[in-house]
């Protein structure tokens, strides 16, 4: 029987591996090919931009956006695997041979689980490295023009102050979180917060003490347009203390984001953000097990009783619940009304929970 057993669980578990990284892929497939898309509109006018370097471009864009979508991944592959072998009557074969329902999902739960750890220590730091490439790339098509091309949300800001004044910078892109900054406009104020000029360059980068911008032009209420190959601005402003500003958490991979936290709480920076995504990554392989529990209390019927479409809209409704539990959850830990480890853990336990009371209840209820 443990021969059996083991057999039985090797199958299992290759079919749902198999079912979860086809949906990945068509997943990823789809994505390069609309992110792709998008960039070749973006870039129509950029002698700059080759076709290649287009789609190298989307294609490190990909990993990062995929990475929110892998539990659901996970959800739509597991039920297509249970659905295809409950039409294939092979759940039927494994309950008649003694094998029960908790039996046959274990494979699945447990290659949930490698798979959730894989991403987590593995994929979450490669998408992240490959988004920081991914900018750089951007930053050489879109370079020439300040707040041009694809954008990062709203751009970046921070403020710096100094004995020269007050200086205000927005730049379209960030490089090495913040280090290296492209598409910029400054504003600069005098001791007496009287404006005193506005500077677009077409990148900067920060050395020790000071910014050296390229490609700038200079703007003053009294004076003609100054244009100069490169110029420095006076800062008291550390890397540290740029990355803390400039980076978000999901650009930050799992093994540096430990280091963000202290750093940023030993700076007074707000630490909620990164405490929040630490959390959720640590939390995912058994996101990822709660996704295989839903997934499988809603695909474990027979298809000679009928009721698969409502089958399948539930379980794509349990998970579209859960995503928006999460996204509730994680604005009230970056709000700072919740705790980071609950706002992490919470969607995990709802979904673990719900799928296992319903095959609580349809096997032994």
């Amino acid at each position: 029987m443990n021969m059996i057993t083991n057999t039985i669980g090797r199958y299992f578990a290759g079919r749902f591996l198999v079912a979860a990284l086809g949906v990945f892929t068509s997943i990823f497939m789809l994505l390069v090919l609309v992110d792709y898309i998008e960039m070749v509109r973006r870039t129509s006018g950029l002698a700059s931009a080759s076709a290649l370097m287009v789609a190298q471009t989307s294609l490190y864009r990909v990993p990062q956006l995929l990475e929110k979508m892998m539990p659901f991944c996970i959800l739509i592959g597991a039920m297509t695997c249970y659905l295809a072998l409950s039409r294939r009557l092979e759940l039927v074969v494994a309950r008649a041979a003694g094998v029960s329902a908790w039996q046959f999902i274990s494979p699945a739960l447990a290659s949930a689980l490698i798979l959730g750890v894989l991403a987590t220590v593995g994929y979450n730091p490669l998408s992240a490295n490959l988004r920081e490439e991914s900018k750089r790339m951007e930053a050489q098509m879109f370079g020439d023009a300040p707040g041009g091309g694809v954008q990062d949300a709203s751009g970046f800001w921070i403020n710096q102050v100094n004995r020269e004044g007050q200086s205000i910078i927005n730049a379209a892109r960030s490089e090495q979180q913040g280090v290296r900054l492209t598409g910029l406009t400054v504003f600069r104020f005098d001791t007496e917060s009287q404006f005193k000029e506005r500077i677009e360059a077409r990148e900067a980068s920060l050395e020790p003490g000071r910014w050296l911008f390229k490609g700038v032009r200079r703007y003053t209420l009294d004076s003609p347009v100054v244009e100069q190959d490169s110029m420095y601005l006076a800062t008291t402003l550390t890397p540290l203390q740029v990355r803390n500003s400039f980076s978000t958490p999901e650009t930050v991979s799992f093994w540096q984001l430990p280091s963000y936290i202290k750093s940023s709480e030993s700076s007074g920076f707000a630490t909620a953000g990164y405490r929040l995504q630490y959390h959720k990554l640590i939390a995912q392989p058994f996101l990822l097990v709660a996704m295989v529990m839903l997934a499988a209390s809603v695909s474990l019927r027979f298809f000679r009783m009928g009721g698969v479409q409502k089958m399948v809209l539930s379980g794509v409704g349990a998970g579209f619940l859960l995503y928006v539990l999460s996204k509730v959850t994680e604005d009230l830990s970056k709000a700072e009304l919740m705790h980071p480890i609950a706002a992490a853990w919470l969607p995990v336990c709802v979904g673990g929970l719900t799928g296992f009371l319903a095959l609580l209840y349809q096997e032994d209820g």
